[in-house]
């Protein structure tokens, strides 16, 4: 038996230990969403990822759960989405609803009545609870609910099918009864949360905790039904333990590897060309590079149809020298393994070999026949059921190409690029075009070379279709620039009058994109077109062959051409050159559109931009717009100011001022230094704010008032013949 004293020691002992602490459950958890479905088009992927995202977030601000990062990654075969620190429980909220008014709600006794009886029915409260507001309307009552939040689990359950639900495709299918629309059919989906299965259900799809592996190398190291998934961390690990990278830009930096080192062994440079590296991402689960080659007679050929067979028919990859010459290698990115790669080396060189000798067929018997031999053939091609032939097309580019060179240059300007927009089109009846419709342009500057052309035709038939994109590299000859603005300029003109304008995001036929190349060209080349005169040039070609003009019923009455094309100066000087919206309408609403210079409008936006800058130059415009305003209300004509009729120093002083700044202005403007221009300007607010400060304009004198409002409006014209200040936002107005 123990002893007293050792039972004493044990009881002190049990007092001093520390209390057992059990682990808190954590506040936030993670979410995993996988859609398994079969292979996705490369080009859907990226697009379906970045709404997976937004989508994602945009539903856990709605259910009230907060979150820390949201994340998605892909393959052709798997949409997924990650979601860590994810609260665990839904935040509460207080919800508020307006009832009847006070007066209709209680009786005089202050007893409620059937109006705030069946108010407070309708929101779920009781109507003691019912609270008196006051509005801008009076008192009313609002009823007051505290919805507790619920739990994640509950709320995701019934939310993710409405995110599954919402993701859209350009192509889409159904493949089983449930209707339901997807780009590939889905076959399997993963859902968990903190490790625990989520019991949702898509099209007939119930969400487990097994993924699948890599179609072919995944199914050496698991099942038919897959393998199991606990969490995020483990799901990226046992997904590549089967030949899966799931997050794309892994996958992009193990392609970028590859290809830098297999062009290395091969002495060569890798052609970069973002697009198929694109391309390559979304095509594959497990990328693996190939080395491969093709026979060097084929280099005979002009390496840009070597490179478009390689890229658009098997998605390879070009090598070039350090000279940038082609070399009869390629690199193709795969999604398999083998221990024989040789196996696929020898069989994607055999495809390729099949598609070079098409591609010389072509081009050999291409250059049978010359391009001016093909221009009688466009007749029987249709451009546009609206705007004719192809041959119809290519003379109103002829007559506009021989306008736009008439603005800018020399007879022999003129004929080059006559001769050049006669041949333009020709290229597209031929085999290689044909085959290959991004090559328009191209091979018919190849052809019009083969054909004896000259170098500055066939430069300029090369060159037409730049910029090929929105910022695209520019036509370098001055012919191709021609050729390039005559033709846009012929196909908006058209487009329009037969009343096919865009509209929102519908712009079938790249209008935007063309008006924006016909800005870039004529801004970055400082060409100092008339583009006013060249869009009425093109409006008489389309009527002069009998183009019927749609019927234009619209509050605006017929679509404004040159209005499209201001729109396009916006927005191009203002993702280009960060410039002002107000700056922009200032210079643009003063602009004569009878007479439009884009170059010198862009000159000008610039100068009035960089003086805007300056601290007295909001004054100044808060002293001008005043002057305008009161010019304007009035309606007042310019009329001669009499120096006789001043009572005050400040009107001589601003009138002074005024005479002695016009020749400056006028000299500067016109050898468009258009910052010494608007210095001039700037150098008058002292003179105006004196004026204001010193002179009543609406003097009761009817002679003086009219006087003061004359010398107003010499100072509203000076300001309005640079731009319309009256467009300038001002801080604090």
């Amino acid at each position: 038996m123990p002893t007293k004293k050792s039972k004493t020691k044990t009881v002190s002992r049990a007092k001093k230990a520390a209390p057992v602490s059990r682990p808190k459950t954590p506040a936030t958890t993670e979410l995993l969403l996988e859609i398994g479905t079969e292979e996705l088009p490369y080009q859907f992927v990226a697009p379906a990822l970045r709404a997976l995202q937004q989508g994602a977030e945009a539903l856990l601000k709605e259910s009230r759960l907060t979150y820390g990062a949201v994340r998605t990654m892909g393959t052709p075969r798997r949409l997924v989405l990650l979601v860590e620190g994810l609260a665990r429980q839904q935040a509460s909220a207080v919800k508020e609803a307006m009832g009847p008014s006070k007066a209709v709600a209680f009786d005089q006794s202050g007893q409620p009545t059937r109006a705030a009886i069946g108010f407070a029915a309708g929101q779920g409260v009781p109507v003691e609870t019912l609270e008196v507001r006051q509005t801008p309307k009076g008192d009313y009552l609002f009823a007051v609910k505290q919805e507790k939040g619920q739990a994640m689990h509950a709320v995701l359950t019934q939310a993710l099918p409405q995110l599954l639900a919402k993701l859209s495709f350009p192509k889409a299918m159904h493949w089983n009864q449930t209707g339901v629309r997807f780009a590939r059919p889905v076959r399997w989906l993963v859902a968990l949360c903190g490790g625990k299965i989520l019991p949702i259900q898509f099209a007939t799809i119930k969400a487990g905790n097994f993924s699948q592996g890599h179609r072919v190398l995944g199914a050496k190291v698991s099942s038919s039904k897959g393998f199991a998934v606990k969490s995020i961390a483990h799901y990226l690990k046992e997904t590549e333990r089967h030949s899966v990278i799931v997050d794309q830009d892994r996958r992009r930096a193990m392609i970028l590897d590859q290809l830098a080192s297999l062009a290395k062994s091969a002495r060569g440079h890798l052609h970069q060309d973002d697009e198929l590296l694109e391309q390559a991402v979304y095509m594959v689960e497990c990328p693996l590079t190939i080395l491969g080659s093709f026979k060097p007679h084929y280099l005979a050929l002009p390496k840009e149809i070597l490179m478009t067979s390689m890229k658009e028919h098997q998605g390879y990859f070009s090598l070039v020298d350090s000279n940038g010459a082609l070399l009869p290698n390629f690199l193709a990115v795969t999604n398999m393994k083998l221990s024989n790669m040789q196996l696929i080396r020898e069989g994607n060189e055999r495809v390729l070999a099949a598609r070079l000798a098409d591609a010389k067929f072509f081009f050999d018997e291409d250059r049978k026949t010359s391009l001016a031999d093909r221009v009688a053939k466009q007749l029987a091609v249709t451009f546009h059921q609206k705007l004719g032939s192809l041959h119809q097309k290519t003379q109103r580019v002829v007559a506009m190409a021989a306008h736009v060179a008439g603005q800018l240059g020399d007879d022999r300007v003129i004929q080059d690029c006559r001769r050049a927009a006669e041949l333009s089109k020709a290229d597209l009846l031929t085999g290689i075009v044909g085959e290959f419709p991004t090559l328009q342009g191209i091979m018919g500057g190849e052809y019009a070379k083969h054909d004896g052309e000259s170098s500055v035709v066939s430069t300029a038939i090369r060159e037409q279709y730049m910029p090929r994109a929105m910022e695209g590299e520019l036509p370098e000859s001055l012919a191709g620039k021609v050729l390039s603005l005559a033709d846009r300029l012929d196909s908006i003109a058209g487009f329009f009058m037969v009343g096919l304008v865009p509209s929102g995001s519908e712009d079938p036929f790249a209008l935007r994109r063309h008006a924006t190349a016909i800005v870039r060209i004529l801004i970055e080349s400082r060409l100092r077109l008339n583009l006013a005169q060249a869009v009425r040039a093109a409006q008489e070609g389309l009527t002069a062959q009998n183009v019927t003009a749609a019927p234009h019923t619209g509050k605006g009455g017929a679509p404004d051409v040159i209005g499209f094309l201001y729109e396009r100066v916006r927005f191009y000087g203002r993702s280009a050159h960060q410039l002002r919206d107000d700056v922009m309408e200032a210079v643009l609403r003063s602009a004569d559109r009878e007479s439009i210079d884009l170059t010198d409008l862009f000159d000008k936006m610039k100068a009035l931009q960089q003086i805007s800058t300056r601290a007295e130059f909001d004054p100044l415009i808060a002293g001008f717009k005043r002057a305008h305003r009161l010019t304007e209300k009035e309606q007042w004509d310019r009329k001669p100011v009499e120096s006789d009729a001043f009572r005050e120093t400040a009107e001589s002083a601003l009138h002074q001022t005024v005479r002695s700044s016009h020749d400056d202005y006028r000299s500067a403007m016109g050898t468009g230094q258009y910052g010494q221009a608007l210095d001039v300007l700037v150098r008058m607010k002292g003179p105006i704010d004196d004026f204001f400060n010193a002179v009543m304009v609406n003097a009761e004198d009817p002679l003086i008032r009219g006087n003061r409002l004359s010398l107003l409006k010499e100072v509203d014209d000076l300001f309005m013949s640079f731009a319309d200040f009256s467009q300038i936002v001002v801080q604090g107005t």
